[in-house]
């Protein structure tokens, strides 16, 4: 195996900053949070599952001797769409509720009122 090869391998351990890779010959390889996709990853489980298998590219080595993997641009990476939807969905009926309320208040307090508040 040499930098810049793709190699295949199954995801055997997750981590907060990565996952470790057993790659089809044996040795290990380990792949940076930051090397899991294109898009920011917030969680490393929110990309990869352990036992999914994978396809990556050498991109060095680690200093404990792994190989240092890149899955930038590969299509093997599993998006939890639904769960990305919702949060969206969430995150726009959050600042629409908050901007009726304001203007909820506004209204009550122009009349002089207290309102329920």
């Amino acid at each position: 195996m040499k930098v810049g090869e793709l190699v295949k391998g199954k995801v055997v351990k997750l981590m907060r900053y990565g996952a470790v890779i057993k790659l089809v010959g044996g040795e290990e390889g380990f792949v940076h949070i930051s090397k899991i996709s294109n898009d920011y990853v917030r969680r490393v489980q929110d990309y990869l599952k352990e036992g999914q298998e994978v396809t990556a590219k050498i991109v060095g080595r680690t200093r404990d001797g792994k190989w240092e993997l890149s899955m930038k641009g590969q299509k093997n990476v599993i998006r939890d769409t639904k769960k990305d939807e919702f949060e969206r969905k969430l995150a726009r009926f959050l600042k629409e509720s908050d901007r009726k309320l304001s203007e909820y208040r506004k209204r009550v307090e122009k009349k002089g009122g207290r309102g329920r508040w």
